[in-house]
């Protein structure tokens, strides 16, 4: 049996303010909660216009407000920018408020460009191969395990907490697979970009994994687009705006979602035909079997029974609609 969480990346559609885009990804997690889906997580991205999730542990907290059972997470914190106790402790609050229901995701990358990154940084150069070192030190913090003669012992991340968040790595390549390996945490294969290397990597992570404190064995989830309806030309009709939203972000020059009309009345160069059939790679688009069968095939690929879902569709309820349809059929 299939389990189906959420990604959101709180996508703001042209037209709409980034407020009502959040407001918006409060409503799908009680929609998608109410449908049985088992996780909701969302991303940080930074110095973008149509991208509104800046700070995931805030929103976090919002939607665990609103809702009463789905476990709600980071798709992911990007630590690179951050201090390991300063993660631990945010995490451990919301722990402390919702107990079980809180997911810890971490991801390595830079969060946008350099000049992006140093003003996350406060212009302190810290380098992306410090990853896996503050992976073990947030793991320490919220375990509180720091060994005599280490340089944080005698620092403890508060508040106490009874358990800790379940914690991730985000990753796409074998690369990101050895940082969740090495220090015993989840590891979510990003389809939804990269879906080249999952063999890679998932072997690798599979191959190298180290039990820690948090997690005994491997654990896998993987994200995936998804854009389902009830027939097929209303799932690609639908997918369209997607298309073109992935060909802008791509190209650095807009990040909002357009409407399907706008992109039916684009004249789409022969390059850019062949840059939607290549991202399509990354997508499962169709009737709600279609989308069933593609995601039992990856799940028998991948060695997983957990999938997140991100859709990213000009029109909300048409978006509600896909997440509907998508949990009648897996029956959640």
């Amino acid at each position: 049996m299939v389990k189906l969480g959420v990604l959101d990346q709180s996508p703001i559609s042209k037209g709409q303010t980034a407020k009502e885009a959040l407001m918006q990804s409060i409503e799908l997690a009680k929609f998608t909660e109410q449908l049985g889906f088992s996780r909701y997580w969302v991303a940080e991205h930074h110095n973008t216009n149509g991208l509104a999730s800046t700070s995931p542990e805030i929103l976090i907290g919002q939607i665990l407000a609103s809702t009463n059972r789905i476990v709600v997470g980071s798709g992911g914190v990007l630590l690179p920018q951050y201090s390991p106790l300063k993660v631990a402790e945010t995490f451990r609050m919301l722990e402390s408020f919702y107990p079980g229901r809180v997911d810890l995701g971490l991801g390595r990358s830079p969060g946008g460009g350099q000049k992006t990154r140093l003003a996350l940084t406060d212009n302190v150069e810290k380098p992306l191969s410090s990853f896996s070192r503050q992976v073990k030190e947030l793991q320490k913090f919220l375990y509180d395990s720091f060994s005599k003669g280490e340089s944080h012992f005698g620092v403890h991340a508060r508040p106490d907490t009874s358990a800790q968040p379940d914690l991730w790595v985000l990753g796409l390549t074998e690369r990101g697979a050895r940082h969740a390996a090495v220090n015993g945490t989840g590891f979510t294969f990003g389809h939804f970009i990269n879906p080249a290397q999952a063999v890679e990597a998932l072997t690798a992570y599979r191959e190298k994994f180290k039990p820690s404190k948090g997690l005994a064995s491997p654990r896998v989830n993987a994200c995936v687009f998804v854009v389902c309806a009830e027939t097929e030309e209303e799932a690609e009709r639908l997918a369209l705006s997607q298309d073109m939203w992935l060909l802008q972000v791509e190209k650095g020059i807009e990040t909002r979602v357009p409407p399907v009309e706008e992109v039916k009345e684009h004249t789409f160069t022969l390059r850019e035909k062949e840059k939607i059939n290549k991202n399509r790679e990354r997508s499962i688009i169709g009737t709600p079997d279609q989308v069933h069968k593609e995601l039992l095939r990856l799940a028998e690929a991948y060695e997983t029974d957990e999938f997140l879902i991100i859709t990213n569709v000009y029109d909300f309820e048409k978006k509600k609609e896909s997440y509907r349809l998508l949990a009648k059929e897996l029956n959640l």
